[in-house]
């Protein structure tokens, strides 16, 4: 996949649906669910393509990365996490995925 540079997260993420990466992964206690197909993952049956980092237009702070994921069963699609203190993914799940 060509690496993209993308101005904001919904331009990559409206991008990324039309290349393809129409799921939407959550990462929670002790898998990675797929919320459209409800299909559950472990994190050595994905793979991350690609990452795209964001910052807030006010508040350098206010960082989120988009992960591009694949899934071994073919699935593809996307995992927002952002660094605020009131995030909900797993951090320590999404880094045990192996990258591209």
């Amino acid at each position: 996949m060509d690496k993209h540079n993308f101005d904001t997260l919904s331009e990559a993420v409206n991008t990324l649906t039309q290349e393809g990466f129409a799921e939407d992964f959550e990462a929670v206690e002790s898998n990675i669910k797929a919320l459209y197909s409800k299909k559950e993952y472990q994190p050595g049956e994905l793979m991350i393509i690609d990452t795209y980092r964001f910052e807030g237009m006010t508040d350098p702070e206010d960082q989120v990365t988009l992960f591009a994921i694949m899934a071994k069963d073919g699935t593809k699609g996307t995992l927002v996490m952002s660094y605020s203190a009131e995030h909900s993914q797993n951090e320590e799940l999404i880094r045990k995925i192996p990258m591209k």
